[in-house]
């Protein structure tokens, strides 16, 4: 049998247990160039909640009955693809559900050798892909750049940080909390964190960037994203990737009210999204994967268990409850 969470609304704000129905049926068998697949592990990111929304986006929305969309890292256990064969670790979007089937060209293979399964929806996965081609090819980090990355200790922020830290950039993290800001410096190595709840962030930006942001990366908007536009260097690069401020809000969405500092600053602003560069996933992953082979970069992962649990352990985004990429367990290899 298969227990699935199918999308039964589309919430207003938080959403909410009574957003999805949950649904038991048999699992299907694979048709020709089909893979069936158990989902062991699930990544939970901010962008789900935008895809319940109805309307224009950058993917189709989850429509109502549908199986919710969820990244995910599964093993085989039936093939009719000469590409892979059960046993196989792969990862692909194989939804919030205990088994998927989906066609070969929707998986790829990853090795559990190499790193472990959830490193592959984290570091090595869709947050790291989103954090390596927003920070060099948007943002277009060099060595000397005041970096600024909000949501730092969350799964992107921290990639961000420490690639920036790589590439001879100074580094500020923003985040909630002593402990997430201590990991932030102390573990990932960034040169200073600021604690948004204990801190005045406009003020503390000026502190520590007092000659202005080089590169702003944006996983938050709202507020703190002002506070960023205000404290821009010549030049400024700010790089639009999420805003997790806003997605449950039941008002219009908050935009900057400083924008014009892009205009004093000959800044721009510019958003990005990860799919687009799908073709170069791989020349990233071997680079991370160096890196994090080489003691450089590090993954944290904050795993939670349960498939049943997943409406509530999708709040955790929201609430900042998170420490690094969230994933959920849902089975044992």
């Amino acid at each position: 049998m298969n227990k699935q969470f199918r999308l039964a609304a589309r919430p207003v704000g938080m959403p909410k247990r009574s957003d999805w129905n949950v649904v038991e049926e048999a699992a299907r068998e694979p048709g020709e160039g089909e893979v069936a697949v158990k989902v062991l592990h699930l990544s939970l990111d901010p962008a789900m909640r935008g895809w319940m929304n109805e309307g224009k986006s950058y993917i189709r929305p989850v429509e109502i009955g549908e199986v919710m969309r969820a990244g995910g890292v599964g093993v085989v256990t039936a093939s009719k693809s000469d590409k892979f064969k059960p046993g196989d670790h792969v990862v692909g979007s194989l939804g919030v559900q205990q088994h998927a089937v989906l066609r070969e060209k929707e998986l790829t293979r990853v090795d559990p050798r190499l790193a472990p399964l959830p490193v592959y929806l984290s570091t090595l996965g869709m947050p790291g892909m989103t954090a390596y081609f927003g920070l060099l090819d948007v943002g277009l980090a060099k060595a000397g750049d005041v970096v600024v990355v909000s949501g730092a200790a969350g799964a992107v922020g921290m990639v961000v940080g420490q690639v920036a830290k790589i590439k001879g950039c100074t580094v500020v993290g923003i985040a909630g909390g002593a402990d997430k800001c201590r990991f932030v410096k102390d573990e990932l190595g960034f040169d200073a964190c600021i604690d948004y709840k204990a801190e005045d962030v406009k003020k503390a930006l000026r502190t520590h960037c007092p000659n202005g942001i080089n590169v702003y990366f944006d996983n938050v908007g709202g507020d703190i994203l002002e506070a960023a536009l205000a404290n821009l260097a010549r030049h400024a690069r700010i790089v639009v990737c999420g805003a997790i401020s806003q997605y449950n809000a039941t008002a219009p969405i908050k935009g900057p009210s400083n924008y014009l500092s892009l205009l004093v600053n000959r800044a721009r602003m510019e958003g990005m999204v990860v799919f687009d560069y799908a073709a170069r996933y791989g020349e990233a992953a071997k680079e991370m994967a160096g890196w994090m082979a080489q003691g450089k970069l590090k993954s944290r992962e904050d795993i939670v268990e349960g498939l049943d649990t997943f409406p509530e352990r999708l709040l955790m985004l929201f609430k900042g409850e998170n420490f690094g990429k969230l994933v959920l367990k849902v089975a044992d290899a």
